[in-house]
């Protein structure tokens, strides 16, 4: 799905590359090729590996597909979510939490506007899609120690592994509370591309510090 006729997944490889990670493992399934095709001859200065983690793979079983591709430590993410996300503070916040696994969490946004209205029912003003207060959900930035998988069981990150690794008391949370946004449907699509603007370095998935990112270089 393109935003600004870029695909989704070129923009959020553009937040990890432009803070100083450029080594990339796919894992691919369904219609895999379309992958290969679109990465051919693109990107030289990033490493990118495409693997076949097959067509009925789950998203706990395409990281454990990928195992021997990974390093000790490494970032892990969905192909669909964007966000300006400080990558050196969520590894940092990983490493001094010493678990074997960080979810950055994001707070929940209503996907409607609210109204506020007095105790006579008079309508003081509308608020357009408010967070929620103190209820934060998964927004697909990942550290894992390739450790984890030791503990891996179950198909499914979300409702097999991420809970499983929850009970054993060593997943840990990054809180980000700047922009984040899932492309989920057309709709998504639409808004993010009037998001981006003019250009892809002024979208706000890539408003992150740059002095942060210069120093993972």
């Amino acid at each position: 799905m393109p935003i600004g006729g870029t695909p989704v997944l070129v923009h959020l490889m553009r937040i990890y590359a432009a803070q100083g990670f450029k080594r990339f493992v796919l894992a691919a399934g369904h219609r895999r090729e379309i992958l290969t095709d679109y990465f051919e001859g693109r990107f030289r200065d990033w490493s990118i590996q495409i693997v076949d983690t097959g067509e009925e793979a789950d998203t706990g079983e395409r990281l454990l597909r990928c195992r021997d591709r990974l390093t000790d430590t490494f970032f892990a993410t969905y192909g669909d979510g964007l966000g300006n996300v400080d990558l050196l503070a969520l590894l940092e916040t990983h490493r001094s939490c010493g678990g074997l696994a960080t979810v950055t969490s994001v707070p929940l946004r209503s996907q409607y506007g609210t109204i506020e209205f007095s105790s006579d029912n008079r309508v003081e003003r509308f608020k357009e899609k408010p967070t929620i207060q103190n209820c934060w959900i998964n927004a697909g930035f990942f550290v894992f120690e390739k450790k984890a998988f030791e503990l891996w069981r179950g198909r499914n990150l979300e409702t097999d592994i991420l809970p499983l690794l929850a009970r054993e008391r060593v997943l840990y949370t990054y809180r980000h509370e700047s922009f984040w946004k899932s492309m989920d449907t057309s709709k998504d699509q639409q808004e993010l591309d009037q998001l981006r603007g003019g250009a892809d370095s002024t979208a706000p998935w890539m408003s992150f510090e740059r002095s942060k990112a210069a120093a993972a270089d």
